[in-house]
């Protein structure tokens, strides 16, 4: 890979770590997602369960539906993915009916993510569309957001927990 392709991979990760932000904003976990086709954003999104009260609300579907909605298409062929997490089941199926080309995660996901880590959703036999896989691009400072979000969390499930000395 060349290191133009690099620096645009970066450049696209920076605009889902924006999205993640926004999704922490929120009260949301901080998973931020950008689909891109031909060096131009065509969708963009951010967890948004709790906001919406949908449980399919991941920023993937999010950025999903915005790209579908802005092109008129819920095909989606020659496009790429950007995302801060590594996707789960759910995600994952979505971008293989969406005809996604390539997806690119940032960091893995020990709980649930099946691209690379808990398992290896796309190298099935029976899928009709076939999704290229990059994972890495700027996968510490993804894992970082992650951390410290679910950190801060605790402290204040803690907090709240804790008797009141007044």
């Amino acid at each position: 890979m060349s290191n133009s392709e690099n620096q645009q991979d970066e450049q696209w990760m920076r605009l889902a770590l924006e999205q993640a932000r926004m999704a922490e904003a929120v009260g949301e976990v901080p998973v931020g997602a950008v689909l891109v086709r031909d060096g131009e954003l065509i969708g963009a999104g951010h967890n948004r369960v709790i906001t919406d009260s949908d449980p399919s609300a991941h920023a993937e579907v999010m950025a999903l539906r915005d790209a579908g909605k802005r092109q008129n298409n819920y095909r989606l062929p020659g496009s790429t993915l950007y995302v801060t997490l590594e996707p789960c089941l759910m995600c994952a199926g979505v971008l293989v009916h969406a005809r996604v080309e390539k997806l690119v995660f940032s960091t893995n996901d020990p709980k649930t993510g099946v691209i690379a880590t808990v398992d290896h959703a796309f190298d099935r036999s029976y899928h009709n569309h076939q999704v290229t896989v990059m994972s890495g691009v700027l996968a510490e400072e993804s894992a970082q957001l992650l951390r410290d979000f679910f950190a801060r969390r605790r402290a204040r499930a803690v907090h709240s927990r804790l008797p009141d000395n007044n």
